[in-house]
């Protein structure tokens, strides 16, 4: 799947990075995942230029916050040639909403 997608950039066009740091409860565009794994990823911002996204993610040892290549992401081999999918029925929402994610207060 080619997870930079001209439909991708324009849901993410409101959300450039840094856009949402102070945010408390950031508002979640695009989540990808793993299909033969725990790992996923709400992406938060993104930079068409570097193709540098700003995401929270889960499933691995512990839930983060964190910087993440798009195009690394997008060259993930995993077995059965499956590859790190977007959620094409995820709807925006807010990280709390989608997440276990408590905001601070």
């Amino acid at each position: 799947m080619k997870l930079i997608t001209e439909e991708f950039i324009a849901t993410m066009k409101p959300y450039p990075l840094r856009s949402q740091e102070k945010t408390k409860d950031p508002i979640v565009p695009a989540k990808f995942f793993n299909p033969v794994g725990s790992q996923t990823w709400f992406i938060l911002e993104y930079d068409p230029e570097t193709k540098l996204a700003f995401s929270y993610v889960t499933g691995m040892y512990a839930d983060e916050f964190g910087y993440v290549s798009m195009e690394e992401l997008g060259n993930i081999r995993l077995p059965y040639w499956l590859t790190i999918e977007r959620d094409l029925h995820f709807k925006t929402c807010k990280l709390s909403e989608c997440t276990t994610f408590k905001p601070l207060k």
